[in-house]
């Protein structure tokens, strides 16, 4: 993934070389955050020099497993109000990172699907309720849509068969829109959200570019692999001797609108002409 890839670079610019003088061992939940506990815990007792926590249940897991490793996190809830650290610029502990402040951008989101289907009045939101993003995510974006005349519908998914289950509510239901939560399991699921959305015929939005790629209409989002990147600079940094607690939680300063024109015709949909000149990136 992009992600690995930009996480590696970012060692590499601080004169870590995977298979030279640094290993990296992975762990992955597949989206069941009940396993990341037991698995934090395994990493603690090796013991690893640092931790890359990638999202928001890993990251609250590593913090729970150990005081004294240094974590490196990736998360798109606020780390100050999610107890990850004490300040962004202070952070305190063992713990910093990057935010993409995901949570927020849902406002920015639902202000698309509305000039994308300007006659919507019913949007679902398919959300992971197991997951620290949910309820702040879930309050900004019920916020964004009562100040812009929109009903908001939830749909839970937080496995591949509930992904299944909740597309078929979906169906049933026919909400003029979608949008997409900004969770981890579901940039793991991003092709088969994609793919499930394509069949449903929806508009619908993203959280990240990386749904465009697998064929998604339209995302806005924070670039996620510069965040890995520079996850991967503080991780080189602390092997070097650098302490989490003196350098400052990295927030996003630019965002992407990316639009996939290939699905769009697939869709027989037309982007508004102003939507299409805003856009970043354009995937045809």
């Amino acid at each position: 993934m992009p992600q690995q890839a930009q996480f590696r670079r970012g060692l590499g610019e601080n004169g870590f070389v995977l298979g030279q003088n640094v290993a990296i061992e992975y762990r992955w939940s597949d989206g069941q955050y009940d396993r990341l506990a037991a698995m934090a815990a395994e990493l603690v007792r090796r013991p690893v020099d640092v931790i890359l926590a990638q999202g928001p249940p890993a990251a609250l897991a590593a913090k729970t497993a150990t005081t004294t490793i240094p974590i490196v996190f990736v998360v798109g809830i606020d780390p100050v109000s999610g107890g990850l650290v004490a300040s962004y610029n202070r952070p305190g502990g063992n713990a910093t990172g990057a935010t993409l402040i995901m949570g927020p951008l849902g406002q920015k989101r639902i202000e698309l699907l509305r000039e994308l289907v300007p006659k919507a009045s019913v949007v679902a939101m398919l959300i992971n309720p197991h997951s620290p993003d949910a309820a702040p995510e879930i309050r900004d974006v019920q916020a964004a849509a009562h100040a812009n005349n929109l009903q908001l519908r939830l749909i839970n998914a937080s496995t591949p068969a509930e992904i299944d289950v909740a597309f078929a509510a979906i169906a049933a239901q026919r909400p003029d829109a979608l949008l997409i939560g900004a969770d981890p399991f579901y940039l793991v699921q991003r092709h088969n959200i994609a793919a499930q959305v394509a069949r449903a015929g929806l508009v619908a939005v993203y959280s990240s570019r990386e749904f465009a790629d697998a064929g998604g209409l339209i995302s806005y989002g924070t670039n996620i692999p510069n965040s890995y990147r520079q996850a991967g600079i503080y991780a080189g940094r602390i092997l070097k001797g650098a302490k989490p607690s003196d350098l400052p939680v990295v927030q996003p300063t630019t965002f992407e609108l990316v639009i996939n024109l290939k699905t769009a015709k697939a869709m027989n949909f037309d982007i508004p002409p102003v939507l299409h000149a805003r856009s970043d990136e354009v995937i045809d």
